[in-house]
């Protein structure tokens, strides 16, 4: 399954709204924007039903530079995260969020065997 981009979710959203798609595209990177400014403020972002969008602090630590395998120092600083809400956890892990009705095996047709004819496993 290929990423979906920006512009994919803006035409499914025009799609099934019937809006225009130029305000959607305005409205979409508006709230991009939006959580972007917010994280940098230090804030947290909570989507009730989705999750949350916060910022956190990852402790400074020894690292190797691959190339030379000289050690460096990595400095202290704030990586953004993302927590999925336990609905869309579950909806994810759930058999019908990840294959859908792909789970069920479909029954083989098999033809009966005459009962004069011996089946594979008798014959050995």
């Amino acid at each position: 399954m290929p990423n979906i981009t920006k512009q994919y979710l803006i035409q499914e959203i025009a799609k099934s709204t019937g809006f225009v798609r130029n305000d959607i595209k305005i409205v979409v990177e508006q709230f991009l924007d939006l959580v972007g400014e917010k994280l940098i403020e230090g804030n947290t972002i909570e989507i009730r039903g989705f999750g949350t969008f916060a910022c956190k602090p990852r402790k400074a630590r020894p690292a190797r530079n691959p190339r030379t395998g000289e050690t460096v120092q990595i400095e202290e600083r704030m990586v953004p995260t993302f927590k999925f809400s336990n609905d869309i956890k579950d909806k994810i892990n759930s058999l019908e969020g990840i294959l859908g009705e792909a789970v069920v095996e479909p029954e083989l047709e098999t033809e009966p065997v005459p009962a004069d004819k011996p089946t594979d496993t008798e014959s050995l």
